[in-house]
């Protein structure tokens, strides 16, 4: 189903607010779906599978525990999200000429749109590589090398990020909708239900209707 990048961006926000991230994680969970959606990648997915894997996690269990080496998490796996967040804060070392490097990462491509904002800051092309694949983006455009279709892996043993060399072919541009499936949809509301109170005897009589009178 085709939805608009707004309705996309706020379900993702609401799901990831649900599964228990902060208001400023979801945040950023929102906008990094919303580009992938906008570029036809599979953002809500990817979402809603590491809203499921690390549902109500610490936000400590599942982010780097330093930001010197090779960063890895208590948990095990790194969050795509919160590295993604701490990408951010460590752009200027790519600018640098350093690597980001990560360990043992979760849904890896959600770590992109980070990248295309570090790629914005910098204004460098920026390249995000696991396995066999690398994906470069200067932060609007996006150039995909795939060879092995691990583009929507569920994890990813080793991940860098570093400065790419600017690229003079067309890559692909961003759309103003994205296709979601209904069940990746589901799911995600699923996350989004838990933002909303349930309602109470007194919420409902504050609400429409007679409430448990009858004024006919």
């Amino acid at each position: 189903m085709h939805h608009s990048l707004n309705e996309i961006e706020a379900l993702a926000k609401r799901a990831a607010r649900g599964a228990g991230l902060s208001w400023g994680m979801a945040e950023e969970a929102g906008r990094a779906t919303r580009w992938l959606a906008s570029h036809d990648l599979a953002g809500p997915a990817l979402l809603s599978d590491v809203l499921a894997k690390n549902d109500r996690l610490p936000h400590e269990q599942v982010a780097p525990v330093s930001l010197d080496g090779e960063w890895h998490a208590l948990a095990g796996e790194l969050c795509p999200l919160a590295a993604g967040t701490a990408l951010n804060d460590c752009a200027d070392r790519l600018a640098n000429g350093q690597s980001v490097n990560m360990a043992s990462v979760s849904f890896p491509l959600l770590v992109l749109p980070f990248a295309a904002w570090a790629a914005i800051h910098l204004n460098e092309p920026v390249q995000v590589r696991w396995q066999n694949l690398w994906i470069c983006t200067d932060g609007n455009r996006v150039w995909i090398n795939d060879p092995d279709r691990e583009i929507n892996t569920r994890h990813a043993a080793a991940l860098t990020c570093q400065i790419a060399s600017k690229r003079t072919d067309a890559g692909t541009a961003p759309r103003s909708r994205g296709v979601v499936t209904s069940e990746v949809w589901a799911k995600l509301d699923v996350f989004a239900q838990r933002t909303f109170a349930p309602a109470t005897a007194a919420s409902r009589l504050l609400g429409a209707g007679a409430g448990v009178s009858d004024n006919d």
